[in-house]
């Protein structure tokens, strides 16, 4: 012990078996259980702790009193107490491993032998003793579950190499290489973090799986750069075709409207040329589709100029349809017949109407005055057909002669009073009159 010369008197440990005796002793005094002393000081300041039945010695503690040599022994014990229960706490607390508690207790056990300390030694011991039991237990449960753990832990990264040599066994040219991309990056950091915050696995383990998941993300990856070489290429060829078509759409140009027909054959043309990446196909196609907007909009263009030129005629058209208007009500077919011939022929020398629309519109109006004209022509010309006259004057020669054989046929049955006679001749008799009407008889 190191301690202040002038203040602090220095006791001297004296490890080995207790004496059996002691002459002179000082009273004893110090910690005790019941009412037996755990420690005493002798008149040279020699400092015994009780082990059982016996004592043994300490420690001197000469120049000093004697409670003064039983507390300095006494604070010994006290850090071995601390020691003792900070272990005990931190069993109970579960956040350290129980193996290394184990072997952390198995020390503090050694230094409670033959310590120099005053104290319950023997009580120390005990309290180690069912703390290394409890340990024991502890450190065999610890150990089945780290190997439950790391049972998982291979189960969970055999999974994951399965699934990335999955990917690696497809068909490239079936595969989605975004998607497949970003499943191969997402593999790889599960697989970070499990060899991050997941249990030590054993090395022959860690590292067969490891080279079968390199491998297979390897294959992978050689995978991608082969299809993003050749679609490098796809693409170059298709920006190539393309640019040709751009300049012989651009080369349309002085043809104007006669150039749409060439335009949307080269349109087509285009549909099958292929992809050239997204920002290069923006970029061509909105040089192919200049050129096509300046051929339509020579058409469009033209179409405008038609439609102003055509106002006049629209107007001649209306005024002919007012003019054919009355030809609906003329009794005069004949009269009808010449007005709307007439009509029909001034409505032709107009010429087209643009837009196409408004000149359907028009004509429709004048086709339906010309369907009422047709329609009176054709039920004049069954009226007055001669041999549609023949058949009607035959068939109502026929239905005057029936009418009036009925009419007799009922008279009978009125006088014989046969009363389903009499309907059968009144219902025949309705039908043929009917008839006669209809033929206009």
């Amino acid at each position: 012990m190191t301690a202040d010369a002038e203040n602090t008197p220095v006791p001297t440990p004296l490890p080995g078996p207790p004496p059996t005796a002691a002459p002179s002793l000082a009273p004893a005094v110090g910690a005790t259980s019941g009412s037996e002393p755990w420690g005493r000081v002798d008149d040279a300041g020699v400092v015994s702790v009780r082990d059982g039945d016996q004592w043994r010695v300490v420690g001197e503690y000469p120049d000093g009193t004697p409670a003064e040599a039983l507390g300095y022994f006494e604070r010994k014990f006290a850090d071995l107490a601390g020691e003792v229960a900070l272990l005990e706490a931190r069993h109970r607390g579960g956040g350290a491993s129980a193996s290394d508690l184990r072997e952390a207790a198995a020390t503090t056990r050694a230094k409670t032998v033959d310590a120099a300390a005053v104290g319950d030694l023997a009580g120390l011991q005990r309290r180690l003793d069912a703390l290394v039991d409890q340990l024991e237990e502890a450190a065999v449960a610890e150990s089945a579950a780290a190997r439950e753990a790391v049972d998982a832990a291979i189960a969970q990264r055999t999974a994951l190499v399965e699934q990335v040599e999955a990917l690696a066994e497809r068909d490239p040219a079936n595969v989605q290489w975004k998607q497949t991309t970003a499943q191969l990056s997402e593999l790889f950091e599960q697989w970070q973090v499990q060899q991050k915050d997941g249990p030590r696995l054993p090395k022959s383990a860690a590292q067969r799986l490891w080279k079968r998941f390199r491998d297979a993300r390897a294959v992978v990856e050689k995978q991608r750069r082969e299809f993003y070489a050749g679609l490098d290429e796809t693409h170059k060829a298709a920006r190539s075709r393309k640019s040709d078509l751009i300049d012989r759409a651009e080369a349309l140009a002085t043809k104007g409207e006669d150039g749409i027909a060439a335009y949307r054959d080269l349109l087509d043309a285009w549909k099958n040329a292929g992809r050239a990446g997204k920002k290069a196909d923006d970029a061509l196609w909105a040089r192919f589709k200049a050129a096509g907007d300046a051929l339509y909009g020579a058409r469009t263009e033209r179409e405008t100029a038609e439609v102003e030129a055509s106002r006049e005629k629209i107007d001649a058209k209306r005024a002919l349809l007012e003019e054919a208007a009355p030809i609906v009500d003329e009794r005069d077919l004949a009269k009808a017949r010449a007005a709307l011939t007439g009509i029909q022929r001034r409505w032709d020398e107009i010429g087209r109407i643009f837009p196409r629309d408004r000149e359907r519109a028009l004509d429709d109006e004048l086709r339906t005055i010309e369907q009422s004209v047709r329609t009176r022509e054709d039920a004049d010309w069954k009226r007055n057909n001669p041999e549609t006259k023949a058949r009607a004057n035959d068939m109502t020669r026929q239905l005057t002669e029936a009418i009036a054989k009925l009419e007799q046929e009922l008279a009978d049955a009125e006088s014989g009073g046969d009363d389903r006679a009499i309907a059968a001749a009144r219902e025949a008799l309705d039908a043929r009159r009917a008839w006669l009407r209809a033929v206009g008889g």
